[in-house]
């Protein structure tokens, strides 16, 4: 039964990084998150539910070494969050990220418009800390639309999926003059 359920996991994703090489247009953190970025998502659960609907306003600052993000998310229950990303570049196309929620350090790998970003998070759910594991994969379109998902698990089992997509206010403005 093990071997079984190892093996459907194993197939749940076939994405690799490597297929992004030449896929345009070219995804860099730093300046794509220098400024201001708004964000709009949902979390499903396993089941396909929508249990959470959510806005997030990023103010972004890369200071030639390394990118600070602080997220203020709005939650459509009317909860409010903050987190702070630390974001560094490691080596050619990886990065590394910490914050205060984050366990261990959050590894990225990116080629051209992709960026694949895995981490390990405490989460809270009602009024107990689940620690989760993210797989996050984000992929920048034209009009500075960057679309992302994320699935979420727990013991290696599927719980949910994350869905946003991020817009640059001034990219918008710039293309469709607003």
């Amino acid at each position: 039964m093990l071997v079984l359920i190892s093996l459907c996991l194993a197939g749940c994703s076939d994405m690799r990084i490597e297929q992004f090489r030449d896929a345009g247009p070219r995804l860099r953190l730093e300046s794509y998150f220098d400024g201001r970025v708004l964000a709009w998502g949902s979390f499903e659960d396993r089941f396909g539910t929508v249990r959470r609907q959510f806005f997030v306003e990023i103010q972004g600052h890369w200071d030639g070494s390394e990118l600070v993000l602080h997220e203020e998310f709005s939650y459509s229950d009317g909860e409010q969050q903050t987190r702070v990303w630390h974001i560094r570049p490691d080596g050619a196309d990886g990065y590394t990220g910490r914050a205060s929620d984050i366990i261990g350090i959050a590894r990225g790998q990116m080629a051209g418009n992709a960026l694949h970003w895995q981490y390990d998070m405490e989460l809270a759910i009602g009024d107990r800390q689940w620690r989760v594991h993210f797989d996050d994969w984000m992929l920048l379109q034209q009009g500075g639309v960057m679309l992302n998902r994320a699935q979420v698990s727990k013991w290696g089992l599927r719980i949910g999926e994350v869905r946003l997509f991020f817009l640059k206010p001034e990219t918008v403005r710039d293309q469709f003059e607003l």
